[in-house]
Formats: C-alpha cells, sequence, structure tokens
C-alpha cells in the first residue's frame, strides 16, 4: 500500500502550487488504479487546516471546496483512511525514539506509525524529514516517477 503525506494532497489541490500538475497526476494514477493506497487521518485535519488557511493561501481554499475535495479522493474503490489502532502506542513509541523526536515533530511521527502499522510499503512525501523512520520507505514521487 502507499500513503500519502499533507504536501502531496496539497500541491494537488492547489492548482497554484508550482508542482500542481505532478501531484495531480500521482494522486489520480493512485485513485484510478487499482492497489490500495491511503491518507493517514493526521494529513486529512492537516491538509484541511492548511489548505483553508489564509495566512499561507490568498486565498485560501474554502472549507467545503477542501471537503470536497478530501471526499472526491475517498470515493477511489482503493483508498483507505488510516486510524489508530491498538497496536498504534508501541509503533508510536518506537519511532519516537528511533526518530530522536521532540516537540512539533511528533506529528510525523504519528504518521509513520500510522503508516508503519498499516503495513504501507511506501509514503509519498515531499517533506525529508521522514527520512528519520527507517522502517518507512519514503518517496517524492514528484521528483521521480519511476516505479
Amino acid at each position: 500500500m502507499i500513503a500519502t503525506d499533507t504536501n502531496i494532497l496539497i500541491y494537488a489541490h492547489r492548482a497554484d502550487s508550482e508542482w500542481h500538475a505532478q501531484a495531480r497526476s500521482c494522486i489520480r494514477s493512485l485513485a484510478e488504479g487499482r492497489a490500495p493506497w491511503g491518507i493517514p487521518w493526521p494529513c486529512v485535519h492537516e491538509f484541511i487546516a492548511i489548505a483553508s488557511h489564509p495566512g499561507i493561501y490568498d486565498p485560501p481554499s474554502m472549507i467545503t471546496a477542501a471537503i470536497d475535495q478530501v471526499d472526491a479522493w475517498l470515493q477511489s474503490p482503493v483508498a483507505a483512511l488510516l486510524a489508530e489502532s491498538g497496536s498504534h502506542w508501541p509503533a508510536l513509541k518506537e519511532q519516537l525514539v528511533v526518530g530522536r523526536i521532540r516537540g512539533p515533530m511528533v506529528h510525523d511521527a504519528r504518521v509513520a506509525a500510522l503508516c508503519i502499522t498499516h503495513g504501507v510499503t511506501e509514503f509519498w512525501t515531499a517533506d525529508r524529514d521522514f527520512s528519520r523512520f527507517p522502517n518507512l520507505k519514503t518517496r517524492n514521487p514528484l521528483l521521480d516517477r519511476s516505479g
């Protein structure tokens, strides 16, 4: 399973992003494919918060547009939302220790733990901070479209 980070989702949604065409193509390939793909719940929350933030975008996405975008992605028959389960705490503790995490990086550790517990084989992100988590294979599909 491939999972997507917030930044890929933002770029796919925001036509004013320099990475819009590439990100949109990446998400479309997942949504129209046959292999399961996922979005961690924290990335859904962060996507809506960033897309609709007037301090980040002028104009920001309307909250209804951000919600509609998430709904559209979830219409993919192979899409899944990745949520915490009973095995989340042990996985999160491991990522916090292995990644030497503090402060705001806890969010990334949470996303990494969700991906690991859900068997994600590749996490698509443009954020190099995820390299702190050796148990999570990451790839920036915007720069490298090879399989």
